[in-house]
């Protein structure tokens, strides 16, 4: 009898159930790029730049100096990979860069090639050139900001300037091996990647490490990660990603809460149509649900029968908006949105991918149904009262 009740009027079930598709479908595509930007912002985040975890030697953090290192990192690394957390070592210091007649402030980060490809993602990152190569201790690579700034390219000649662990001036003319694409400003605009031996050779610094970058398990939370790496670097100082950028993290963490409001503004205005049609359809039907009721349908029966013309509508709109969504979804998590016109553009300091895609998760589908399914069944509660509550007698002489 519902299945039939649904049909009578074409036209309006029609409209509603492709209202009800279209918003469960803009509502999966909304869902899946936004997680597709969350993970992406987290992705540039974990694999470029921080990593999960890292740990520093005493008060490294708050003061950054050369002489403020890990001593024997090597025991630490080996510690953390039989714990489960691949791990690398790296130097740092500050200092200035030059190329004929320009200058700028320069990040000096030297690097065990091997080890950071186990943990970062940034030998992929190159706009032009190669990456670094311990057969060519000389070879460095700079970000793209600071090769503009000097303009320098690929093959091009880097003069580094700075001051040496040993308290004496130390200089020395790199070539440029490679130049990175957009990575975060710090990297952008000062970052220049060495071979570990040669920051050593330059800084005269033979032994330790200034900074340690652990990757978790993808099945590990990272404050789990945080506790159990904490365990194993007890004379140090452990920080999460979160730590180190506790602002962007609620950003990120503020984001997903996005979906749920967005779906919400979108399913009122659904639910202000879903409200309306059921209500006509209880009042074009007042007399047959009088005489219904007065052939002993209860109150109970006809609620329920209301009820289940809005779930069969919700059915109806769920397939369509799957059978919209899903290639939709798919096509924007291989191809997305060209966002070119944001080429190099960051938010606090991590570069964006011009390229916007969506991921498929389940949750990308679950919770716009469900959001679905839970404003229609509140929408339709008022029109089956409405109907269950109906007076036989009165209802049998409406015109």
């Amino acid at each position: 009898m519902a299945w039939r009740n649904v049909w009578r009027n074409r036209r309006r079930t029609q409209v509603t159930v492709a209202a009800m598709s279209l918003a469960l479908l803009t509502t999966i595509l909304y869902s899946g790029l936004l997680e597709g930007y969350i993970e992406g912002m987290e992705r540039n985040i974990l694999d470029l730049e921080l990593g999960d975890v890292q740990v520093f030697a005493g008060d490294y953090r708050n003061n950054p100096s050369i002489y403020t290192k890990i001593e024997e990192p090597d025991v630490l690394l080996d510690r953390l990979e039989a714990a489960g957390f691949p791990a690398t070592g790296r130097l740092l210091a500050f200092g200035l860069a030059a190329a004929e007649d320009s200058s700028a402030g320069a990040s000096f980060r030297g690097l065990d090639v091997a080890r950071d490809m186990e943990v970062s993602d940034i030998s992929n990152q190159l706009a032009r050139g190669h990456w670094l190569d311990e057969a060519e201790p000389k070879g460095v690579v700079i970000g793209r900001g600071l090769a503009r700034s000097l303009g320098l390219d690929v093959g091009g000649e880097l003069l580094v300037i700075t001051q040496g662990a040993d308290g004496g001036m130390a200089y020395e003319l790199y070539d440029v091996r490679g130049v990175l694409r957009a990575i975060s400003d710090m990297i952008d605009r000062t970052g220049v990647f060495m071979v570990d031996q040669t920051f050593r050779e330059l800084m005269t610094l033979p032994e330790g490490v200034h900074q340690v970058i652990v990757r978790r398990p993808p099945d590990l939370d990272v404050d789990v990660a945080l506790a159990r790496i904490e365990s194993l670097a007890t004379q140090h100082d452990v920080q999460s990603w979160r730590q180190l950028m506790p602002t962007m993290a609620s950003m990120l963490d503020s984001a997903r809460s996005a979906v749920i409001m967005m779906g919400m503004i979108i399913y009122l205005a659904i639910a202000i149509l879903i409200l309306n049609a059921m209500l006509m359809a209880v009042f074009e039907r007042i007399r047959e649900l009088g005489v219904l009721k007065a052939l002993g349908f209860n109150p109970v029966s006809l609620f329920g029968l209301v009820m289940i013309e809005s779930a069969i509508q919700t059915v109806l709109a769920t397939l369509v908006g799957l059978l919209l969504g899903i290639p939709g979804i798919i096509y924007l998590s291989r191809v997305g949105i060209n966002l070119g016109s944001l080429a190099g553009v960051s938010i606090m300091g991590i570069a964006i991918d011009p390229i916007w895609r969506a991921v498929i998760k389940p949750h990308v589908f679950a919770t716009p149904i469900l959001m679905l399914a839970c404003i229609v069944l509140i929408a339709a509660v008022y029109p089956a009262t409405k109907a269950a509550l109906l007076n036989p007698v009165d209802a049998m002489r409406h015109r």
